[in-house]
């Protein structure tokens, strides 16, 4: 089973480059924001309490997302893998996915890390909340914070794969079609 943790800050391309790798390898895609906004949209409780975070540009709590995640890989048939997008957003979390993993009988083949240095980020970002909707995508303070959060807070979990051996680190700047096939050549020697 291929199972991917596809890594970098916001608008690094994570969800753009996901699209095109779960066409490629047939894999499913988790997205916990995507998680999030179904709960939201369903009215669950859960889904209430996770946008609350979002709005702030927060981290959701990580019994909250880890829950979200196996009820996701529960109700998928037929598994080939799996690419875990902006997730793992914390060791914590990385630890209990491996964990949940591991009673799966299937573990991280690895992590793709999308290197984009921060001004291009938030450029993206910006130009990303003109058409998406996404408020946090055009408060420039939600914007700077939710950057500040990935660089204290979900950074760490890419020495906690680095140490594993599994840690991939791809330039996220040039041409998308470019940038997949670097992610590609990693992906295909798992």
């Amino acid at each position: 089973m291929l199972n991917i943790v596809l890594f970098g800050p916001p608008g690094a391309g994570k969800g753009t480059q996901s699209e095109k790798l779960i066409e490629k390898y047939k894999i499913e895609h988790i997205s916990t924001g995507d998680l999030f906004r179904k709960h939201l949209g369903e009215g669950t409780e859960l889904g209430k309490l996770a946008q609350k975070y979002m709005n702030e540009g927060n981290l959701v709590p990580d019994e909250v997302v880890i829950g979200m995640v196996d009820d996701k890989i529960n109700s998928t048939a037929d598994l080939t893998g799996f690419i875990f997008d902006g997730f793992p957003r914390t060791v914590a979390q990385a630890r209990a996915l491996d964990e949940l993993l591991t009673k799966k009988g299937t573990r991280i083949s690895g992590m793709v890390a999308l290197e984009v240095p921060e001004d291009e980020l938030k450029k993206r970002i910006r130009e990303r909340g003109k058409t998406s909707g996404r408020a946090d995508d055009q408060d420039e303070e939600k914007i700077n914070n939710r950057i500040k959060v990935y660089n204290d807070e979900t950074l760490p979990v890419a020495n906690y794969y680095q140490e594993q051996g599994k840690l991939a680190k791809i330039d996220g700047v040039g041409a998308i079609d470019e940038i997949f096939q670097k992610i590609c050549t990693v992906i295909d020697n798992y």
